[in-house]
């Protein structure tokens, strides 16, 4: 028997899911194609799709941060200093520096919950 699946998805669970759809909506600067108030949300990205969701209050337990998430979502941008800027505005300003890495430059923010967001920005080569 083969295993198939037609489609994946990452999802954030959070007992705070309405203000993690309202940053992500102004964050990604489109509004959810599924939306169920305060119980989840649906965002289309390029090449994957993300959903909020609200836990049950039976397996709130099961989601509350315990310790650092070892999950990120990298978000890859074409200008690193304005993806910064936008989240500052939204009052979510990343807490480090941009570093260098062997393959571009990224810094790392974190939504309401403290998951942890990586803005990427890939270096260019003309070669």
């Amino acid at each position: 028997m083969v295993f198939q699946y037609t489609n994946a998805f990452v999802t954030i669970a959070s007992v705070n899911c309405e203000e993690l759809v309202n940053l992500y909506t102004r964050f990604l600067e489109q509004k959810p194609i599924i939306l169920i108030q305060n119980i989840y949300g649906e965002f289309n990205l390029v090449g994957m799709r993300l959903g909020i969701f609200k836990p049950k209050n039976t397996n709130e337990s099961e989601f509350e941060a315990l310790a650092k998430s070892k999950i990120s979502l990298c978000l890859e941008v074409s200008n690193l200093e304005d993806a910064i800027a936008h989240l500052t505005a939204l009052g979510y300003p990343p807490p480090g520096k941009i570093s260098i890495a062997d393959h571009g430059r990224e810094i790392y923010a974190y939504d309401p919950d403290g998951n942890r967001l990586i803005l990427h920005q890939a270096i260019v080569n003309d070669n």
